[in-house]
């Protein structure tokens, strides 16, 4: 499955596995519950619900109902989770929190309690309905992946729930061993998949210093774009936190402090504020 795409009840049957208890949820009769009955996963692998503006339409019409499972059956897998309503949302989580922000009362669900028969069948379905999301980040996608592989017991059985291969899985968890501020520079589209997995493998301590230098080099070498399979240019990484400001206003101002310098962005700020700039 192509990422961007949106992980359907189908796909994560097959997600979870050969005889999957997920698969029997299509033919499960739906119901509404009010919002009050509804608690997100608090397991859920994504800690940014993303932009809710594509679910708008969701006051006047759900097109797909969310799965959920009951209170007990929650804390038999986690009793030390709180958990006050009658059910938990497992897949559907992004339609609830759209629900509440725009004005829905209540939302149309199927209870699968099955679904939380055993800790790694409710990590692989809350895996499979974000880990190909376009906007899903890459490090919570790492730790997302992480955990399951903790619940399996090896990658080979993890990438076997998720339907990936052990490779991907690898790629992966290995995000993890970057250096916090490469992990940063990740998240915001400074660097690219292909080269934080190439840095992942050099000692921590050297990782910083070695993207810096490539860094550099291609600054004096003038290529700043992506055609070479490195970095995007600076333009292309303002357009990404742009287009993801309403979720994540913080992205944006890290990139504009990043690129434009103190400077820079007293002289932003000052435009805005429609004032003269006194830098």
């Amino acid at each position: 499955m192509a990422r961007g795409q949106r992980t359907n009840l189908a796909s994560l049957a097959n997600s979870v596995g050969d005889h999957s208890p997920v698969e029997q949820t299509a033919a499960m009769t739906s119901h509404t519950a009010p919002l009050s009955d509804l608690t997100p996963n608090p397991r859920n692998p994504r800690d940014d619900l993303g932009d809710l503006s594509g679910l708008e339409s969701i006051a006047d019409m759900q097109l797909q109902p969310a799965v959920v499972v009951t209170k007990s059956a929650y804390l038999t897998l986690y009793p030390d989770d709180s958990i006050t309503t009658r059910f938990v949302v497992v897949n559907g989580c992004r339609r609830l929190a759209a629900a509440h922000k725009y004005g829905r009362t209540d939302l149309a669900i199927v209870v699968n309690d099955d679904i939380a028969r055993d800790r790694i069948t409710l990590i692989s379905a809350s895996i499979a309905e974000n880990v190909d999301r376009q906007d899903f980040d890459v490090i919570e996608e790492a730790k997302a992946v992480e955990s399951l592989v903790k619940e399996c017991g090896s990658g080979h059985e993890a990438a076997n729930r998720l339907h990936k291969t052990e490779a991907w899985v690898s790629q992966r968890r290995a995000l993890l061993s970057l250096a916090p501020e490469l992990q940063t520079a990740l998240r915001r589209g400074e660097l690219a998949i292909r080269e934080a997995r190439s840095l992942a493998r050099v000692p921590l301590e050297q990782q910083v210093v070695r993207w810096r230098a490539a860094q550099d080099k291609k600054n004096n070498d003038g290529h700043n774009g992506t055609t070479d399979g490195h970095s995007p240019s600076p333009s292309r990484i303002i357009a990404t936190a742009l287009r993801e400001f309403p979720a994540k206003p913080q992205l944006l101002a890290e990139v504009l402090r990043t690129h434009l310098g103190p400077d820079g962005v007293k002289t932003l700020l000052a435009a805005l504020a429609d004032e003269p700039a006194t830098v």
